[in-house]
């Protein structure tokens, strides 16, 4: 259930995880999928993601660069991800991509006014395109220093596999939507009660 589509769904809760959850099934992010996903994530601009859009056939050279930074950055989040709710060590090269980033990006820390309150993010300079990657390698950092005691979950349904910041107040939240997984589980699991009780009806 990853997306990929020009409204991707964002369900992680950070931003980092919803980057990694872009995963396609049949091929490869694409550099129009990756720009999408910066535009909902407010990474970018809706003006922004106009112009880069276009960078393909302005630039392909550099649009090929980054699209090629921007897979190894998504497939070792992926595999940090899955070690973390696993509880296993992150070997410390998976992590060089998020360094790679981090040390090739300059930025600062700004208070932006969210819809209800007030949240911190990070504002990259932007000196050629590598800076699209910032904001996605601070937040997969700032969720790596939190150690073994990150609330990062995997969604419980086995056919879903999203990853989410569980920020629930009992921290025992297993889907990656209530709206999505979660019905889906509670209509089986009727369906399934169900069918039961006609079995035992027609004894």
């Amino acid at each position: 259930m990853p997306h990929t589509t020009a409204n991707p769904r964002l369900l992680g809760g950070r931003l980092a995880i919803d980057f990694a959850n872009t995963l396609p099934v049949a091929h490869d992010l694409s550099w129009n999928e990756f720009v999408y996903f910066l535009e909902a994530g407010r990474v970018i601009s809706p003006a922004r993601s106009a112009h880069l859009l276009t960078l393909p056939q302005a630039e392909p050279q550099a649009a090929d660069a980054v699209l090629l930074k921007v897979l190894r950055l998504r497939e070792s989040l992926r595999a940090i991800f899955t070690a973390v709710v696993q509880a296993e060590k992150i070997p410390r090269d998976w992590v060089e991509p998020v360094n790679d980033v981090l040390r090739i990006t300059e930025g600062h820390d700004e208070l932006v006014l969210g819809d209800k309150a007030w949240r911190m993010e990070f504002i990259a300079r932007e000196g050629g395109l590598d800076w699209l990657l910032a904001a996605i390698a601070r937040s997969a950092a700032e969720i790596i220093v939190e150690g073994a005691n990150v609330p990062l979950r995997r969604c419980a349904n086995s056919n879903c596999g999203l990853f989410f910041y569980d920020s629930s107040r009992t921290h025992r939240r297993r889907w990656c939507s209530m709206a999505l997984c979660g019905n889906r589980h509670k209509v089986a699991a009727f369906m399934s009660r169900r069918g039961a009780r006609r079995h035992e009806a027609g004894r």
